[in-house]
Formats: C-alpha cells, sequence, structure tokens
C-alpha cells in the first residue's frame, strides 16, 4: 500500500549535468567547486589512476574471485592501499567483499524481494517522511519518489523487518543513501546487514537501539582518547562544560557521512569498511588536532560551532587521514570498552 503511494507523484525536473560535481552533488559554489566537472585533470593524473585501477583489478580478480587469496597472502599491500583510497570505479564491489556482505547475499537468495515485497513494517510512514532528508543535494535523491528515493525507502523498509530490535532510526538512511550511490538495492541491504550484524568486525546495531547504547560507549571512549592526546584541550573542554555527545555524535551513527565532504566520506569509509570502528575515533582525533590551536582560544559558543563546522582545510583526505593513522588506539579502545562496561554493570565477553 505505502509502494503504491510512493509511485503516485510525477518526478520533478533534474539539474543539468554542468551543475553537478563529479559524484552527482549539486554544487553549491558553481565558480570554484574543487571536485567540480570543470576542473582539468593532467594527462599525468589519469595515466595514475589508470595503473591505480589495473592494480586492483588484479588484486580483486574477475568479479572478485581472487580477493580473499590477495588478502591471505599480502594483508600489508591490501590495507596500504585501501588507506591510498580505492579506485571510484571499484569502490561498490570492494566495499562488499571487504564487509563479509557478498557472502550474505550468496547465502540468503531471495531473502530481500520477500522482505520488500511481502513484508509490513511499523517504521513506513516515518522513513517516507525522512526520505527527502537523506543526501537533498545529491541527483539520485533529488526527485520526488524518483527511483533513488524509492531505492532508498525500499532498503531502510527492509532492514527495518528484517531486524524488528532496531527498526528504523534516521541516521540510518544516510548509510544506505551512501551504499546506494554504489551498488544495487539488494547489495546495500546486505551491506547494512553485514555492518549492523557484525559480519566482520563488532556488531553496530547499538547505534540505532533505544537509548543508543552503543553511541554512549563510544562517546565515552572519545572522551577518554582526547584527554590523554589532547590534554590541554581536553582541560578546556571541561571549563567550557562541552562534551563530545555535543558534536561527536554524528560522526559515529553516519559514519561521517553527514554534513562531511563526500570524497573525504568515501576515503574514510574505504579504512572503515576493512579495518572497523577505530578510524572513525582516529580520524575525530586528527581533526581535533589540526584545529587544536585555535579550538582552545574559544569560549563555549564560538566552540560548539567551530567543532560542528571545521575548516574547509582540515578536510583534505590527504592531510587529515595521514594524521589519523598515526594514533595507535586499537589496545586502549580496547580497555576503555572494559572500563565502560565495569561502571556501566556489563560483563564484557571477548
Amino acid at each position: 500500500m505505502e509502494k503504491k503511494r510512493m509511485d503516485d507523484y510525477e518526478p520533478g525536473p533534474l539539474p543539468s549535468p554542468k551543475q553537478l560535481d563529479r559524484f552527482g552533488f549539486v554544487k553549491q559554489d558553481l565558480g570554484n567547486s574543487p571536485e567540480g566537472l570543470t576542473k582539468g585533470r593532467s594527462a599525468y593524473e589519469f595515466e595514475r589512476e589508470e595503473r591505480r585501477v589495473r592494480k586492483w583489478r588484479k588484486m580483486i580478480g574477475v568479479g572478485g574471485s581472487d580477493w580473499k587469496h590477495y588478502v591471505r597472502r599480502k594483508p600489508h599491500v591490501v590495507k596500504r592501499r585501501i588507506r591510498k583510497g580505492i579506485p571510484d570505479c571499484l569502490r561498490g564491489l570492494v566495499w562488499q567483499l571487504i564487509s563479509g556482505s557478498r557472502d550474505l547475499l550468496l547465502m540468503n537468495p531471495g531473502v530481500y524481494e520477500q522482505l520488500v515485497i511481502y513484508e509490513t513494517s511499523a517504521s513506513e510512514l516515518d522513513i517516507i517522511r525522512d526520505i527527502s532528508r537523506t543526501f537533498p543535494s545529491h541527483v539520485f535523491f533529488q526527485q520526488r519518489h524518483g527511483p533513488g528515493q524509492r531505492s532508498l525507502y525500499n532498503v531502510l523498509k527492509a532492514y527495518s523487518v528484517f531486524d524488528r530490535e532496531v527498526g528504523y532510526v534516521q541516521g540510518m538512511g544516510f548509510l544506505a543513501g551512501l551504499l546506494l550511490l554504489y551498488m544495487s538495492e539488494e547489495d546495500a541491504f546486505w551491506l547494512l546487514v553485514a555492518l549492523l550484524k557484525g559480519a566482520v568486525h563488532a556488531p553496530m546495531q547499538g547505534l540505532y537501539q533505544v537509548g543508543l547504547p552503543l553511541v554512549q560507549q563510544y562517546l565515552f571512549q572519545f572522551d577518554h582518547l582526547v584527554k590523554e592526546h589532547m590534554p590541554k584541550l581536553g582541560e578546556h573542554f571541561i571549563q567550557e562544560m562541552v562534551n563530545p555527545s555535543m558534536y561527536a555524535s554524528q560522526w559515529f551513527i553516519t559514519i561521517f557521512s553527514y554534513s562531511f565532504p563526500f570524497n573525504l566520506a568515501l576515503r574514510i569509509w574505504d579504512v572503515f569498511l576493512y579495518e572497523g570502528v577505530k578510524i572513525v575515533f582516529k580520524v575525530g582525533l586528527a581533526l581535533l588536532k589540526y584545529c587544536h590551536d585555535d579550538l582552545v582560544k574559544l569560549p563555549f559558543e564560538k566552540l560548539i560551532h567551530a567543532l560542528r563546522n571545521f575548516p574547509e582545510d582540515a578536510m583534505d583526505p590527504d592531510t587529515l587521514l595521514p594524521m589519523a593513522y598515526s594514533f595507535k588506539i586499537s589496545k586502549r579502545l580496547e580497555e576503555l570498552q572494559q572500563e565502560y562496561d565495569k561502571k556501566n554493570g556489563k560483563l564484557h565477553l571477548k
């Protein structure tokens, strides 16, 4: 019934290709968009990109057939190449391979179709209401009830039925929307399942359960990491009564896919799907470190504004990500998780 309602409207007009950046977003400033189609790329850059794509194709094999073998033989090469960024033309396939979602898809034929067509969800009206707020400046999602919005609705509805304990929460739309720009509905659904149910890394459904338990844990860990790695800034936050829930919740709930430059979000997602959520902590620490000297001087209101609106130069992936990789936090994250569980009366089982 809801599906019929989604089809009742005529699609609106689409922007011309000249108004879009290379990822399909409407340019905010047509004159000097750094990602714009107008930006000329040198023959050298094209050649370098072609070489990278050839290396990746060799590593993956036809349709991903060589991937697991290559990862077992050369894990360090894979990690290094993923950190440099997956070629955009191969991103969808590689994301499915590194997340474990391809295996889930193959083990569950017909399940997605069943969820979309035959099941009903208590969240259907909420999903319809929120869809236009997900990447509203991207051409794929701009048409009211167009193919992008319909695909997003289907994936979110299917997940809300598949995992009734989580159902649907608004932030999930940004994860599903990002995935739909690189893969089919069914593939995006299974990648969402892989993430939230924990196919490769720890399950993340706690980001969206009642009370957002996993967000609370991540914010506790992040707060401690900030104080340990940047004591001066940590002290300033205490004086100004600023805590991570005021600025970092969205980082974890949407894995930087909300309000961050898209080219940076993609590079973070490359690493996130392979290495897990620790990259979100590392990027958060790198942002604070990059802006440290300015942040320690700001009073409360300006501080909150700065923490929600980082300068453009701080968002350059080639500057920010090497800084993020320099933070070694895996062991400390585990210790803080155990500390958090103990504090909240939970026994942490490995």
